[in-house]
């Protein structure tokens, strides 16, 4: 099964969805994603949405001169080999953002899923019906805003919350301090503090973590950048509560490798988005299963990415969570179907052929500024 053609979309949603702020240090709240549609000889078709960042021109333009030429003629069940001659193909000057291989990657695996008559957690290998999902917030005004929303999202059911806390320190400690006054000790219920790299330094990130520990925070998520092994392998030593991280850390499955063997962190982060696609994902969910550590999928931002995260999650058994952005109008941009998340607070995926993705071609068709 050849691909024959591969069209390329690139897109600008027009509206804000997110309240100005509530992005840390980023200007626009506009969302802008590109579209990978796959075409074979046998008359199916896969499709993904692909991360943007904020230069919908630059990922399409990314896409177009370096992944449509490496993937266009290829066996479209090839998924395996396209994976390691990328990474020759990659390593001879293209070079391209975190996020360009991902969406190629997910519209093979729609097609695989297409092809089975099967939704794409069971061709993976069917694991779970559904998953235990937690909010993960924005960056809001005020400590008390997330006292707040935490409150709002027990009461729906969410089996936890995450924050993204206020850039000052002693802000962010105040915020984690409300969210756990306001919920009590419920052992049902997690709280995880993930402060974004708030450019701290060793001896903040450490004391910032034994409060956390003393407020029985679920996890402390990449309080130093992903690059900083020494003060995170530091940190996993010196402090009880788990450090999670590699989630912008280059190279997928091979770099979290070295972090896991030399005690970087305690949980590793990986998504269909920014590291490679579901292959990468499933490849670093074992890695992590083989050393007895949990890996947890972080959001993708975008919905039709998290239906294909969550597909992911229902592959696997090392993953506690689905992790759900707000605001939930999120949840909707460009797909018909959003993820159902019952009243108990489960993640249910979509039971169509392969991502099983309803797509709103209207909203797509509106955003798209060209075709490739």
């Amino acid at each position: 099964m050849r691909i024959t053609d591969i069209e390329i979309r690139v897109c600008k949603h027009q509206e804000s969805v997110m309240a100005e702020g509530e992005m840390r240090d980023v200007q626009s709240s506009d969302l802008q994603f590109i579209m990978v549609k796959l075409s074979t000889d046998a008359g199916i078709d896969g499709i993904s949405m692909g991360f943007a960042g904020m230069g919908a021109e630059m990922a399409g333009a990314i896409a177009v001169d370096s992944l449509k030429p490496f993937f266009l003629g290829k066996d479209a069940l090839a998924r395996e080999k396209h994976w390691h001659d990328f990474r020759r193909y990659d390593r001879f000057w293209h070079f391209p953002p975190i996020y360009s291989y991902g969406p190629f990657d997910i519209a093979l695996w729609d097609i695989a899923g297409k092809i089975a008559d099967l939704p794409l957690y069971k061709v993976l290998g069917h694991y779970r019906e559904k998953v235990p999902t937690y909010v993960s917030s924005l960056f809001l005004d005020s400590p008390g805003d997330y006292a707040d929303q935490v409150a709002e999202f027990k009461q729906q059911g969410f089996h936890g919350y995450k924050l993204h806390p206020p850039g000052d320190y002693n802000e962010a400690l105040e915020a984690y301090r409300l969210c756990r006054e306001q919920i009590g000790d419920d052992p049902h219920f997690k709280l995880m503090a993930d402060p974004v790299t708030a450019h701290l330094y060793y001896d903040e990130a450490l004391r910032m973590g034994r409060e956390l520990e003393k407020l029985n925070y679920h996890w402390f998520e990449e309080p130093l950048y992903d690059v900083d092994f020494h003060g995170l392998r530091r940190l996993a030593r010196d402090l009880d509560i788990p450090i999670a991280g590699t989630e912008v850390l280059v190279g997928s499955h091979y770099s979290t490798a070295e972090c896991i063997a030399s005690g970087v962190v305690d949980i590793v982060r990986s998504d269909v988005s920014w590291k490679g696609g579901v292959t990468a994902l499933m490849k670093t969910a074992h890695l992590a299963e083989s050393f007895g550590i949990r890996c947890e999928v972080h959001t993708a931002v975008y919905p039709a990415l998290d239906i294909v995260n969550l597909h992911c999650c229902c592959a696997i058994a090392n993953c506690e969570f689905f992790e759900a952005l707000i605001p939930s109008t999120l949840m909707r941009l460009g797909v018909k179907n959003p993820i159902h998340i019952d009243a108990e607070g489960y993640a249910h995926p979509p039971q169509g052929a392969g991502t099983g993705i309803e797509w709103d071609w209207d909203f797509i068709d509106n955003a798209t500024i060209a075709v490739h």
